[in-house]
């Protein structure tokens, strides 16, 4: 009966209170923030450290937009052109990326 007293009482013990978990996120929060200036945001900071797969981003979702805009109007051939634009963005994109995971592997 005794264990069955302490196995309840153990089970109704949150494994965390709040404090915990605020002081957690505080952490979380600082650490994220660690390594930046005040006024460079992580996208400004990832930017410039490999300029070319946010711009190969944009690339992909405008050619992306512009080919099924083309598609709406009836535009059949721009937009093939449009979506065979977007792929070659894509690999662009890919190849940036693995491009800076080998550069930052390397330093």
């Amino acid at each position: 009966m005794a264990d069955k007293d302490r196995q309840s009482s153990e089970m109704e013990k949150p494994e965390f209170t709040e404090l915990d978990w605020i002081t957690l996120k505080q952490d979380i929060n600082s650490a994220t923030l660690a390594g930046q200036g005040p006024s460079e945001s992580k996208f400004v900071k990832k930017f410039k450290e490999n300029p070319f797969v946010p711009i190969g981003c944009g690339l992909t979702a405008a050619a992306l937009c512009f080919g099924l805009y083309s598609f709406t109007q009836g535009k059949n051939r721009l937009s093939q052109k449009m979506m065979r634009m977007r792929i070659a963005a894509q690999g662009f994109t890919i190849a940036a990326l693995m491009i800076g995971i080998v550069k930052a592997s390397m330093s």
